[in-house]
């Protein structure tokens, strides 16, 4: 596990809260193994519902979080979780569109990211 995810905030904070700079440390992580021809997207476990190509995430303590994005149809997409079930597969998706830069949302979500303008750790 790399050391920022084993770091605890200086203020405390609700648990939603914690959870989701978590989940923004692990997307980070992520998407440093992403070529330039991926993007970090959502599977939903045990359901038919497919994949949310992410491009935020949020929170409303005490316990919820939120993922937005799109679908693979590019339609609007939103999941809100309770953090009691919270479960998150994070999956390599091609780009949507093969005319723009593979999309980094990780170090929007948290102050800090060094990755490079592609978000893959390149110069």
């Amino acid at each position: 596990m790399p050391d920022e995810l084993q770091q605890m905030p200086a203020e405390p904070v609700g648990p939603a809260q914690s959870a989701y700079a978590r989940i923004a440390q692990y997307i980070r992580a992520f998407e440093a193994q992403l070529n330039s021809k991926q993007e970090v997207a959502m599977g939903f476990a045990g359901s038919e519902a497919g994949v949310l190509r992410i491009e935020g995430i949020g929170f409303f303590d005490p316990d919820l979080i939120t993922f937005y994005g799109r679908d693979e149809a590019g339609q609007k997409t939103q999941l809100i979780q309770h953090i009691s079930q919270l479960s998150v597969l994070l999956r390599a998706a091609p780009v949507a569109d093969t005319s723009a830069p593979a999309r980094r949302i990780g170090f929007v979500l948290q102050a800090g990211w060094l990755g490079g303008e592609a978000g893959d750790g390149s110069a």
